[in-house]
């Protein structure tokens, strides 16, 4: 998949999964679970075990029809490891140049973290093509906002504390997409898997109605 096709359909879906299952097992499970409710975006992070496995495993198990990711990436030689196992994009929660400039390199996705405007310009300078507004829950939508008034142009997507409850707050302030981890998959912890393919399923609605909202 070109690097243009996985941002695109990031987009489209508005809707990532983060992913911090405690093997391959539970992964696999989560992405079935996640992809019968729409969402094919699925993003593995770095604070699990085996990581590098798991994201090779998902992409032959699902090659085609899944928008791979590596999250919690802090350093370049873990993007390039991930890349090699089939990541499609890389995900960091900060702002690493030489992690961002490997990305662009071999031409995958970057979604470096920010928290400031000053480091929104500095992410953009370096190629970054999504800014990871992290944590979102510290700052709120009214953040997303704050940047898009002196960056009109840039593309944020949060991620930590969005929600049901939130995610149309945060569409209609301007997020490209959002990123849903913990309570998205929360079922996994009892083995309730049909409940991440509703939650799955409600979130992309509700993306989808705040989308049309935004444009009447």
């Amino acid at each position: 998949m070109r690097k243009w096709e996985t941002l695109n359909g990031i987009v489209k879906v508005g809707l990532v999964a983060v992913v911090r299952a405690e093997n391959s097992e539970t992964a696999v499970k989560i992405a079935d679970a996640c992809l019968a409710g729409g969402l094919a975006a699925i993003e593995i992070t770095y604070t699990v075990q085996d990581a590098t496995a798991i994201i090779k495993e998902l992409s032959q198990r699902y090659e085609g029809k899944i928008i791979l990711g590596a999250g919690t990436v802090l350093d370049p030689e873990t993007a390039r490891l991930a890349i090699l196992a089939g990541a499609q994009y890389v995900v960091s929660p900060g702002l690493n140049p030489d992690t961002i400039r490997l990305c662009n390199r071999y031409q995958i996705p970057c979604m470096a973290g920010i928290m400031t405007v000053t480091e929104a310009i500095e992410a953009m300078e370096l190629g970054v093509d999504i800014l990871k507004l992290f944590p979102g829950e510290a700052f709120g939508p009214k953040m997303i906002k704050a940047i898009k008034g002196p960056l009109p142009y840039a593309s944020v997507m949060p991620t930590g504390g969005v929600s049901l409850d939130n995610v149309d707050e945060w569409i209609t302030a301007g997020a490209v997409a959002v990123g849903a981890g913990s309570q998205l998959t929360a079922g996994a912890r009892t083995g309730d898997f049909e409940a991440i393919t509703d939650y799955a399923r409600k979130m992309i609605e509700k993306i989808s109605m705040a989308r049309q909202a935004a444009h009447r």
